[in-house]
C-alpha cells in the first residue's frame, strides 16, 4: 500500500495479512491509510516506512516465527517490556528489522512489538474482543526528525520538543480529535540540567501538564510519541539515536492510560 502527496511517499506492507495471517490487518491498514493521507496533506513529514506495529498473539510464536521468516531479529534489543493493559499482564518482546533488509523498501515496520498474555485472565481478555489471534493492536508512523546540525542533546531538545508540540497541534486540527499524551523520553543530560523545570515549560509552550510526560530514555537518545486516534489504534513517533525499541516508563504509561484491547469499531474520517 502506497500513500503519497507531492513530496512524501509512505508505504505499508501489502502482504502482511497473508504472511502473518492477521485477521484485522486490512481494517487497521485502511485506518492507517486514511490517517496518513490526512497527515501528509497537512504537512506532517512521515518517514517512508512505519516505526513499529504492536501485534497481540498467543502463543507469541504464531507471529515471532513468521517475522523471523521475513528477516526480523526477535528480541533484538535483549529486552522485554511489561505491558499492563486493561488491568491484565502482558509482555512485549520486540523484533527488529536489520537496517540493510530489502523488506524496508516494501514498507515493513522498523520494529514489531510481539505482545502476549502472561496468564489465562489476560488471554481471555485479549480473545474476548473478537479481533482475531493474532491481531494488530496499533500502527505507529515515524515522524521525520529534525536535523541535528551539530547540536548537542540539550540544544537539540530545545528544538525538537517544540517541533513535536507543533506537530501534535497540526494533527489534532487535521483529524479533529484530541491526541493522546505527548510522551517525551529524553537523554539524561537534558533532564538533569539545573534549569530543566523552567526551560521545559518554554519548550512545551502552553501544553497542560496532564497532556505530557517527560522521562529519561533508557540507553540514551530521543523517543517522542503520542497516539492520534481515540482507542489507541494509530500513533506517531519521532526517534533519534535510540539503542532500544521502547522506554519502559513510556510502555507502562501507554499500557495503563493510552490503550486498551477493546478498541471498538474502525474509525471513519
Amino acid at each position: 500500500m502506497t500513500i503519497t502527496n507531492e513530496k512524501t511517499v509512505t508505504y505499508l506492507p501489502d502482504k502482511i495479512a497473508e504472511i502473518l495471517q492477521i485477521e484485522n490487518a486490512i481494517e487497521r491498514f485502511e485506518e492507517a491509510r486514511l490517517v496518513a493521507t490526512k497527515l501528509l496533506a497537512s504537512g506532517v513529514q512521515l518517514l517512508p516506512q512505519p516505526d513499529h506495529a504492536a501485534i497481540f498473539s498467543d502463543p507469541p510464536s504464531r507471529v515471532a516465527g513468521l517475522l523471523k521468516s521475513v528477516g526480523y531479529r526477535n528480541g533484538w534489543d535483549t529486552r522485554c517490556y511489561p505491558s499492563p493493559v486493561d488491568g491484565c499482564d502482558y509482555i512485549n518482546v520486540p523484533a527488529g528489522l536489520p537496517v540493510d533488509s530489502p523488506r524496508r523498501s516494501e514498507g515493513w515496520f522498523d520494529y514489531v512489538a510481539v505482545v502476549h498474555p502472561v496468564d489465562q485472565h489476560a488471554r481471555e481478555q485479549m480473545l474476548s474482543q473478537g479481533y482475531g489471534n493474532p491481531f494488530i493492536h496499533h500502527l505507529t508512523f515515524g515522524i521525520q526528525p529534525l536535523s541535528r546540525n551539530g547540536d548537542d542533546d540539550i540544544n537539540y531538545a530545545a528544538r525538537v520538543i517544540p517541533y513535536m508540540v507543533d506537530v501534535r497541534k497540526t494533527i489534532a486540527h487535521s483529524l479533529g480529535q484530541e491526541p493522546g499524551t505527548l510522551i517525551c523520553a529524553l537523554p539524561r543530560v537534558v533532564i538533569e540540567q539545573p534549569d530543566f523545570d523552567s526551560v521545559k515549560e518554554t519548550w512545551l509552550q502552553e501544553l497542560d501538564s496532564d497532556h505530557y510526560q517527560i522521562e529519561e530514555m533508557q540507553g540514551g537518545g530521543f523517543l517522542i510519541q503520542f497516539f492520534v486516534l481515540q482507542g489507541g489504534k494509530i500513533e506517531v513517533a519521532l526517534r533519534v539515536d535510540t539503542q532500544q525499541t521502547f522506554n519502559p516508563q513510556s510502555v507502562e504509561k501507554i499500557s495503563e492510560d493510552e490503550i486498551s484491547t477493546d478498541q471498538g469499531q474502525a474509525s471513519h474520517m
